[in-house]
């Protein structure tokens, strides 16, 4: 079992589990995803962050804020920023670059790398992961396209025995976008303007 931690009261997942993580801007929600896998990282556990709206250097320095000693964990970082704004970068141990976030073929690939080598190379068996966000894919994509490759994540993560955390703009989209791609998630965590998060879990009422 996954422990969410003191952020989400504790809960209990399964492995396998992805859950989508929705709210208004500025309610926190991308922090709130992050806790969640900084949690883990105490425990010891991996963490792989695809980040589509912040650079490498950002997610890594927010991050780090949050766990406890951050000289030894395993975290992975796919960056879909960098290079799309015209910067050359090259991978290295903590972070492997996408194209854009257009180049759902180059995040997949690059996430799949991090999975191996946690669990391979690193003996890291179990992994947290978050997307950050499916508002910036389907800026770039449309939706059936956005469906098809989260189809493809969420199933490689549950194929890896990892979780999920996938953050989306709840104010940015339709009803029935949103309704589409809450099919791919197993349970939604709702955060509100005013940072008050509704839990709707596998397992919980």
């Amino acid at each position: 079992m996954y422990d969410l931690g003191p952020e989400l009261d504790d809960a209990t997942v399964t492995p396998g589990t992805n859950v989508l993580v929705t709210g208004p801007p500025l309610s926190g929600k991308r922090r709130l995803a992050l806790s969640v896998l900084a949690h883990g990282s105490d425990l010891g556990e991996g963490a792989v962050v695809v980040t589509t709206r912040d650079s490498a250097d950002r997610v890594l320095a927010d991050y780090e804020q949050l766990v406890t000693s951050p000289e030894t964990v395993d975290v992975g970082i796919v960056d879909c920023v960098t290079k799309h704004q015209g910067r050359s970068a090259r991978d290295t141990d903590v972070v492997k670059y996408a194209s854009s976030p257009e180049d759902m073929t180059g995040i997949g690939i690059k996430f799949s790398e991090f999975v191996e080598e946690f669990y391979t190379g690193r003996n890291v068996k179990q992994n947290r992961v978050a997307m950050d966000s499916l508002s910036t894919l389907l800026m770039y994509s449309d939706l059936q396209t956005v469906f098809r490759f989260m189809h493809v994540l969420t199933s490689r993560i549950e194929d890896a025995d990892a979780i999920g955390l996938h953050v989306i703009e709840s104010t940015a989209h339709d009803q029935e976008s949103l309704n589409t791609l809450k099919q791919l998630y197993d349970g939604i965590v709702e955060v509100e303007a005013d940072e008050s998060v509704t839990l709707r879990l596998p397992g919980t009422a």
